[in-house]
């Protein structure tokens, strides 16, 4: 009996794994791409320089600038500069309706407070975006990523009960030994990133509970909106009197917080009927200062007066433990150190998706290694292995070209990089599908290794920013991207090299009867 549900749940490990493997790889690296959503983004964007913090001066230059270019909007948004993010983001609902969806959204110079004509870029919010909506009309593309959260949960769970030993496997590793070393591999850094892949898992889930499991929801409160607005405590915003009143000095209000919560940095600042007798301005502490979100970190005044009028109810235990969930998932909260990693995790996570991959296809091509052809459908799940892995690779390496290539003022061309993404990614599946095997592999793995170890020049060339500008200046976001490139591109290297060795040397290997690598003569 025991027997036959372990065999029960490694059927289920291996199916689900191939059925959603695919997606699965993509997520996951996209997601570990977006634990530096911020320092992307600044890479994206060379025209917005670092400046030393000062967030009141920023906040004060901020209200200036809104005040002169959309002092009729009846609502502002203010972002501060941070560690990670050097722009001072304004923005406003337009009146006109102009924007994408009727906000415009600017940013400024932290030290001058004028407006920074950057390039249009999504940076690193398209890999954050595509991580749990795959570029999909919501909510189809969060119904997908949930969906495969909980197959990688499943995963992790069956994987845990088919193997007896797997953590006596995790201190053993035989290089060379063909499906052995991919399945030690496979063991080793499973076991070893275990605990944060089944947090990531689980908290994906918790995430996007709402969606999952809402009757609850609904029998309450009709609509997922007053559940989301008692959630986290938003106030009813009074209607503009239509009386013109002078908004009361911003960083006085960033002051009276820091009075309550000395050192608390502010993550959003918003401002409704500014200018108006009925203006109200709301400040919300950064994610960065907690591990789970606060609703009782957020303050209310009088835009007028300056009084407080609210701040946000206590959270219940069971609310801090959902956002605990969410905001070790977000990683929001995590210095360099940790989420270097976050980010390590995220790579061997995506790489315990790519060896199941790896072996499921090696494991059958086994049974037809004397054979001339492979099966259609082996040949499929091949194609599809090279193109969901480096193809996608190349996909990432090709937005950050498109981003140095295009010219900074193309209209639109924050929609061009992503289509550049989607093209490449596209070519390298039809790329797969029309060469052998390993020389698809190979060919694909050397073009990506050529593709991010040249960024760093490529960054030099075009913005004057190279590696030599930003460690001079201490810039440690532009340069930690392009050593993180240059370093990407050396492993593909090594890759590459693995995959285009000697033919004579695997047909040497497959003339002695070495059936695992046979195939690689092909």
């Amino acid at each position: 009996m025991k027997e036959g549900f372990r065999q029960a749940m490694a059927w289920l490990h291996t199916w689900t794994g191939l059925i959603f493997g695919w997606l699965l790889f993509a997520i996951f690296l996209t997601g570990t791409l977006a634990y530096f959503k911020e320092e992307i983004s600044h890479w994206a964007k060379p025209e917005v320089h670092s400046h030393p913090l000062d967030a009141e001066r920023s906040l004060a230059m901020a209200q200036r600038y809104l005040e002169a270019n959309a002092g009729t909007s009846s609502n502002w948004l203010i972002r501060l500069p941070s560690e990670r993010e050097p722009a001072l983001s304004v923005g406003w609902r337009d009146p006109q309706g102009q924007g994408r969806r009727g906000f415009v959204r600017k940013e400024l110079d932290a030290a001058s407070g004028a407006e920074v004509q950057a390039r249009e870029s999504r940076g690193g919010d398209f890999f954050y975006r595509f991580h749990f909506e795959l570029q999909m009309p919501y909510p189809w593309g969060r119904w997908l990523a949930t969906c495969c959260a909980f197959v990688m949960l499943l995963g992790l769970v069956t994987g845990i009960i088919t193997h007896k030993k797997i953590f006596k496997e995790f201190f053993t590793f035989r290089p060379g030994k063909g499906q052995r070393s991919w399945l030690d591999g496979h063991n080793a850094i499973g076991v070893l990133a275990l605990p944060f892949h089944l947090m990531i898992s689980y908290s994906s889930l918790v995430i996007f509970m709402y969606m999952v499991m809402p009757a609850g929801i609904l029998a309450s409160y009709g609509n997922s909106g007053g559940y989301f607005d008692e959630l986290f405590g938003r106030d009813e915003v009074p209607e503009a009197a239509g009386e013109r009143v002078p908004l009361v000095p911003l960083p006085q209000l960033y002051a009276k917080v820091q009075q309550q919560a000395p050192g608390a940095r502010m993550g959003f600042i918003q401002v409704h009927n500014p200018g108006d007798r009925n203006a109200r301005v709301s400040l919300a502490r950064a994610a960065a200062d907690s591990v789970a979100y606060k609703r009782s970190a957020n303050w209310t005044f009088d835009g007028t007066s300056g009084a407080l009028l609210t701040q946000g109810a206590p959270e219940s235990a069971a609310m801090m433990t959902a956002f605990t969930f969410v905001g070790l998932h977000m990683g929001n909260f995590a210095g360099p150190g940790l989420r270097w990693l976050y980010f390590v995790f995220g790579v061997a996570g995506t790489a315990v998706i790519g060896t199941g991959l790896v072996m499921w296809l090696g494991k059958r091509q086994l049974k037809h290694a004397k054979s001339a052809h492979m099966p259609g459908e082996l040949r499929l799940v091949e194609v599809l292995n090279i193109a969901s892995m480096s193809g996608l690779l190349l996909g990432v390496a090709a937005f950050f070209w498109a981003n140095r290539l295009l010219p900074p003022a193309l209209e639109g061309r924050d929609g061009w990089e992503i289509d550049s993404f989607f093209t490449l990614w596209a070519l390298a599946l039809l790329h797969a599908a029309l060469r052998p095997g390993r020389r698809a592999w190979g060919e694909q793995l050397a073009l990506g290794a050529l593709a991010f170890a040249l960024l760093p020049l490529l960054n030099a060339l075009t913005t004057g920013q190279g590696l030599n500008h930003s460690l001079a200046v201490g810039d440690w976001a532009m340069a930690g991207f392009d050593l993180t490139a240059l370093g990407t591109g050396l492993f593909l290297a090594w890759a590459a090299g693995k995959m285009l060795r000697a033919p004579k040397v695997v047909a040497k290997r497959a003339a002695k009867g070495d059936k695992r690598t046979a195939l690689e003569a092909q």
